[in-house]
């Protein structure tokens, strides 16, 4: 053991024979405990993001109890701290307004109590990187529990892929295509259990990131929900969490410019939601890795989709992912595009990990040499509209978008613009431009994922489902289409996106990087002058400090004070 039990952090609190460390065994005996309990053993804090209004995590109270199972297995002692639920579908105006808040609440969680490791529990969206990332900068050793998919979704015989399906179904329930019976079928039929969406949407993302970056058990972030393996896997976080205090094995020697590497191979691999750029960028930068846009797009240069699973794939979803060998199967297919020396939370390296993993069906974990799509999921944009960059996923969308010019219709608000997509008699064609704009970091706020704008009746009734569209904001993992999202600067500070107008020529390149506006810079220049800053969003609470200090897309939409180069390291409470 690298730890010796006078060493604990946890033993701070309780091993003086002093008048403070009096009170908190005392305390501690309020709640039946004594010092068996205590004496000698890592405290494992369970960070749960369960609550009665989070479905994706319905099931996380129930797993805590097999967490503790497990610490107590490997002579710990497991206290659960509740932290933010992060519930995407209840959470208004959206969770990623929240998500650093809730990076805080589990940094300040585990460095005000007497906790020596850490087992987070999480899975809808902004779950993983809150938790990661409060965790990184905390740097107590801990182990990710990823909630898991639910199972497939399924409606007169079909298959239903979450999010997916919803946006596929509403645009025919808005062409007229099917009743309010058939929608109703769809609506009861496409979450039938417990769990995190089962399409590659952000959530199965962002576990299969974790698990890539070896934050996770091998191979947890592929198994479902509901699976009774799930609750072994649960018990077993708990013992390793344990062992990795003893061994001192804390997240800064796992996560390093290699490990972060490989979390974007396997991204860009999976056919990723477009918000892993967002959260990737901000969890390598809390464990000092300056990973950039630049650096995902070069490497989704290199690595091609070869999860065959909606919305990129066509397919399957995640239970099928499973079935075929999960991600352990993907990473031992992505062969040497992975650093597999690096070391893992369960003590091994990679390599050691995944060297017995089967592919047991290769339609929905391609080989290389047939992927689902030939480049990473991912394309990084610039150009006069996005100096700083914006996002798009090629992998999901009609291909012949990929080059494309046409004029902009211009919506200042999703209110402006639920008038246009409304209105079946609205002056556009197929190559008109939908632009959203004030739908970002600060615009939004929170850059909500009205990024996946709905198709135009106009359009539906002529039978298009697909159209270029381009926004400050983001989209659902679970979407689809020539969406460019997270132009950055965003339009509310004045980025170039402000500066559009309905009628100007919109131009997007994809194979060739760029997305632009058929304007000089001359012309730009002199719109900008008229141009007017629009009022705060907020005037006080968190909402005010979430403006003063959130920071704009490319570079992760994190506070400024958070970053690990901001200031000095925060240092051990004094107890007193």
């Amino acid at each position: 053991m690298a730890k010796a039990a006078k060493d604990l952090r946890s033993a701070r609190w309780f091993a003086p024979d002093d008048l403070r460390s009096m009170g908190h065994r005392s305390r501690a005996m309020q709640m039946g405990l004594d010092g068996e309990d205590w004496d000698g053993k890592p405290i494992i804090a369970i960070i749960n993001t369960w609550s009665d209004l989070s479905p994706c995590h319905h099931h996380l109270r129930d797993r805590a109890e097999y967490v503790k199972k497990g610490v107590y297995q490997a002579g710990g002692m497991p206290v659960e701290m509740p932290v933010h639920s992060f519930s995407e579908q209840f959470l208004k105006p959206t969770s990623m307004l929240y998500r650093n808040m809730g990076a805080i609440e589990v940094e300040e969680t585990l460095r005000s109590h007497p906790i020596d490791g850490a087992v987070l529990m999480g899975g809808c969206d902004k779950s993983t990187p809150a938790l990661v990332m409060g965790a990184i900068s905390a740097g107590l050793p801990f182990v990710y529990l990823p909630a898991g998919a639910m199972l497939r979704g399924n409606y007169a015989g079909e298959k239903l892929g979450s999010g997916t399906d919803v946006w596929k179904y509403w645009d025919e329930r808005r062409a007229g295509n099917i009743s309010k019976d058939q929608w109703d079928g769809v609506q009861g039929g496409i979450a039938r259990s417990y769990g995190t969406c089962m399409t590659m949407g952000t959530a199965s993302t962002m576990m299969s990131i974790a698990d890539g970056w070896g934050l996770t058990l091998p191979g947890a972030s592929s198994i479902p929900a509901p699976d009774a393996g799930h609750k072994r896997m649960a018990a077993a976080c708990g013992r390793r969490a344990v062992e990795m205090v003893w061994e001192d094995l804390t997240p800064d020697k796992i996560i390093n410019w290699q490990s972060t590497k490989n979390a974007v191979t396997v991204a860009m691999a999976t056919g990723c939601s477009t918000n892993a750029i967002i959260h990737l960028i901000a969890m390598a930068r809390r464990a000092g890795v300056p990973l950039t846009l630049d650096d995902l797009d070069a490497i989704g240069h290199e690595v091609p989709v070869i999860a065959n699973i909606r919305p990129s794939g066509k397919d399957y979803l995640m239970e099928d992912f499973f079935y075929a060998g999960g991600l352990t199967a993907l990473m031992k297919e992505l062969g040497d595009k992975l650093d597999l020396g690096v070391m893992t939370v369960n003590g091994k390296t990679m390599g050691d990990n995944i060297k017995d993993a089967v592919n047991y069906n290769p339609d929905v974990i391609r080989p290389l040499s047939n992927p689902v799509y030939a480049q990473g999921s991912l394309a990084v944009l610039k150009g006069n509209l996005a100096p700083d960059g914006a996002v798009i996923k090629p992998a999901a969308m009609d291909p012949k978008f990929q080059t494309h010019r046409g004029p902009a219709i211009v919506a200042e608000s999703y209110a402006d613009l639920k008038d246009i997509l409304n209105d079946e008699n609205y002056p556009m064609t197929p190559d008109h431009v939908l632009v959203l704009r004030n739908a970002g970091p600060q615009g939004g706020p929170g850059m909500p994922e009205w990024g996946m704008i709905p198709m135009p009746k106009a359009l539906l009734k002529l039978g298009c489902r697909d159209m270029m569209r381009l926004s400050d904001a983001r989209m659902s993992g679970t979407s689809y289409g020539a969406c460019v999202l997270h132009v950055a600067p965003e339009a509310y500070v004045g980025g170039p996106l402000a500066l559009i107008q309905t009628g100007d020529i919109i131009v997007l390149d994809v194979p060739n990087r760029k997305i632009s506006v058929d304007l000089s810079d001359d012309e730009l220049a002199k719109r900008r002058e008229t141009w007017v800053a629009p009022a705060p969003r907020f005037e006080r609470g968190y909402g005010k400090m979430y403006t003063q200090h959130i920071e704009q897309a490319d570079k992760g939409c994190d506070f400024d004070f958070l970053r690990t180069d901001y200031g000095a390291p925060v240092g051990e409470p004094e107890i007193n």
